[in-house]
This record gives structure tokens, C-alpha cells and sequence, in this order.
């Protein structure tokens, strides 16, 4: 029986395994991981610092040392239940090298958190981080918000925040209705309103700041046509919007690309804080 376009059950959830689709990926997730505790084990000076009371509301923040820097506040993927702000602070080397801050916060996971509950917290982690009275010393008028895959979901769910000044949506999901109807709603548990409305596709802005769109050219068709189509949408809208497909990265292998000085993510990132 056909579920979303054309596709029954089981070919929508294989649509939307992005680990079953790279077999490498517990590789590389191990090598995220233990790259990720040298970086924090060497800048241990702002970790864990609380913005909400639930257990998982704390962020990492990784200053540039600079006073009017600004920062990228980076969220990360795993489906809205699974991985931690932790197995990712190895990205922050690239933005860092640019002279950009780098923030990364946590959120709870679902089952235990609707995903209504999960953008709420991420947007609270945005004003703790442009709060002048923080002892992180950020400028509030340059944040920019980026996310990968579920955090590319939340990223481009943060761009009418007024902390938001840009954002870089990275292979991310932005019509939540193949995920209810797919494997990975049996921890989501959403309905079809709640879909709606955390459908960045489905809740256009009228005004927002710029926002890129990147996905791999090696992902899954999907993840591919999901960011083409969100970022038409955009563009249809009238608002700014950039869109990249980079080369024959896979939904993993894509991030080396944010984590390198010179990688291509990072590179939209210098251009979005320059205003290019």
C-alpha cells in the first residue's frame, strides 16, 4: 500500500535510513566521537554551561577569543533521538580558524520530549547564548544558527528568532510528514497536526534573515529532494535563500566539509557572517 509518494512502508523507511545507507557510518560516528572529546578535553573552559532545567539543557561554547565575534550556534542530528551536543564539538576547529565563535547545545531526545518541546528548547538555548549578561560575551547581533540533518530541521525552525541573523541548514528535513509515517515516528510519536507545524516546508516566513540550504550529491534521494524543494519554496517566497549540493558527499561524510578551515561549509559560513 502506498504511504508518500509512491512508496509503501517499507520503502519510505528506506528512504529515510540514512545509516543503513552508508555502511561506514558507525566508523565514522566512533571517529566523530573521539575526535570530539580531544577537542573538548583541550578547550574545557565553557562546557556544560545550563540553559534550561531538563538534563540535556546544557551547551559547549568554544570562544574565538575576539570581543565582537561572531558565532555559530551549531545543532546536532540523530533523528530528534539520538547522539549529544558532545559528539560534535570536532566541527567547531573550521569556524573557529575564521575568527567565529562556535556554540552547541543540547536537547532532550525523543521519546522522552515531543518535538514541540525540542524546538522550545533549542530556542531557549538561543536567547541564553544572546543574553549580554552571560559571561559568554557574544555579540547578539551576530548569531547565526546551523544545523545537520534533525538540526538542519531545527535550524531552519530557528530563522524568525531575532537572535538569528543568517542560518545553514545541512542535509536537513523540512516536510515532517514522511517521518510520521515512516519507522522513525515510533519514538516521535507525531500526530498529524504536530507535523504540520513543525514543518519548516509548511510555515514559510513572511521576513527572515539569509538562509543557505547544503546537502550531499551522494545522499539519499529524499534528503536530496528535501532541501531542493524547501529551497525553492524559499525563493518562491520572495526571501533569501542559497542552495548547494556538495559533490558526492554522503549524509556523513558532508560535515568534514564544516570542520575543515577550508572545507566548502565553512566557506558559506565565512560568506554568511560577511554578508556575501
Amino acid at each position: 500500500m502506498s504511504l508518500y509518494r509512491g512508496m509503501d512502508r517499507a520503502a519510505l523507511d528506506a528512504a529515510y535510513n540514512n545509516g543503513r545507507a552508508v555502511a561506514t557510518s558507525p566508523l565514522i560516528l566512533g571517529d566523530w566521537r573521539a575526535r570530539s572529546a580531544a577537542f573538548r578535553a583541550a578547550r574545557p573552559q565553557h562546557l556544560d554551561l545550563r540553559y534550561g532545567p531538563a538534563e540535556r539543557n546544557r551547551l559547549d561554547f568554544f570562544s574565538a577569543g575576539a570581543a565582537d565575534a561572531a558565532t555559530l550556534v551549531f545543532i546536532h542530528g540523530g533523528y530528534w533521538q539520538r547522539n549529544a551536543k558532545e559528539d560534535f564539538a570536532f566541527l567547531a576547529a573550521g569556524p573557529l580558524a575564521h575568527g567565529i565563535n562556535v556554540a552547541l547545545p543540547g536537547y532532550t531526545l525523543a521519546p522522552t520530549a515531543r518535538l514541540d518541546d525540542i524546538v522550545g528548547e533549542i530556542r531557549a538555548s538561543l536567547a541564553t547564548i544572546a543574553d549580554p549578561l552571560t559571561r559568554l560575551g557574544t555579540n547578539p547581533a551576530r548569531i547565526y544558527v546551523a544545523g545537520w540533518s534533525a538540526g538542519g530541521h531545527l535550524a531552519a525552525s530557528m530563522m524568525t528568532e531575532p537572535a538569528v541573523a543568517g542560518g545553514l541548514a545541512i542535509s536537513g528535513i523540512f516536510d515532517l510528514e514522511p517521518i510520521r509515517l515512516c519507522y522513525l515516528n515510533d519514538k516521535l510519536a507525531l500526530d498529524e497536526a504536530e507535523a504540520r507545524r513543525n514543518s519548516p516546508l509548511l510555515q514559510l516566513p513572511e521576513r527572515a534573515p539569509r538562509l543557505l540550504i547544503a546537502v550531499g550529491g551522494g545522499e539519499l534521494p529524499e534528503l536530496r529532494r528535501q532541501s531542493s524543494e524547501y529551497a525553492s519554496a524559499w525563493a518562491e517566497a520572495g526571501l533569501d535563500v542559497g542552495f548547494v549540493e556538495l559533490g558526492n558527499h554522503n549524509h556523513f561524510t558532508i560535515l568534514e566539509e564544516l570542520a575543515a578551515p577550508d572545507g566548502k561549509l565553512t566557506n558559506l559560513v565565512c560568506d554568511l557572517v560577511a554578508g556575501r
